[in-house]
């Protein structure tokens, strides 16, 4: 009990593994795909539409047993550049990781070109990243040369 209120979890705690909060609601499902969770073999716990005064509402998610490398984690900026990543041994926070969004993105967004070759031929998306004065960024597809506005950009189904 804290301040008399008790607090209960929403979402059960984990032994060890990785934790992804303060991910906006409407982002879950595009976070899962960019970080291939539908084809983790590990156990996955996630709540959406939870309560957060940095959102209003928000989406966390746990693994079990399972943690990413940085360039795995800086992906989830491009959809939910505020979220926080907790690393998580014996039910303690042991690491809190600050996200980026990535120089490179390689293979989880479509160009926003429909005459790109990497929408019409089985070729993988490769885009660099440039920041923009008013804190977003564009993608600029290796290919066509077309920069694509991050708030333009859809993330690939595959």
């Amino acid at each position: 009990m804290e301040n008399g209120i008790r607090k209960e979890l929403k979402v059960s705690a984990i032994e060890n593994g990785t934790v992804l909060d303060h991910i906006p609601s409407s982002q879950l499902f595009k976070v899962i795909r960019i970080l291939n969770l539908d084809d983790c073999k590990n156990q996955i716990t996630f709540g959406t539409n939870l309560e957060s005064k940095l959102l209003g509402k928000k989406a966390i998610i746990k693994v079990s047993d399972r943690y990413f490398a940085d360039d795995e984690i800086n992906k989830i900026a491009l959809v939910a550049p505020q979220a926080k990543i907790n690393i998580i041994k014996n039910f303690e926070v042991v690491e809190k990781k600050v996200i980026s969004v990535p120089k490179n993105i390689t293979g989880i967004v479509k160009c926003g070109n429909p005459k790109c070759i990497t929408n019409h031929q089985p070729v993988t998306t490769k885009f660099s990243t440039v920041t923009l004065d008013n804190g977003k960024f564009s993608l600029h597809c290796h290919y066509c040369e077309k920069d694509t506005l991050s708030d333009n950009m859809i993330i690939s189904s595959n």
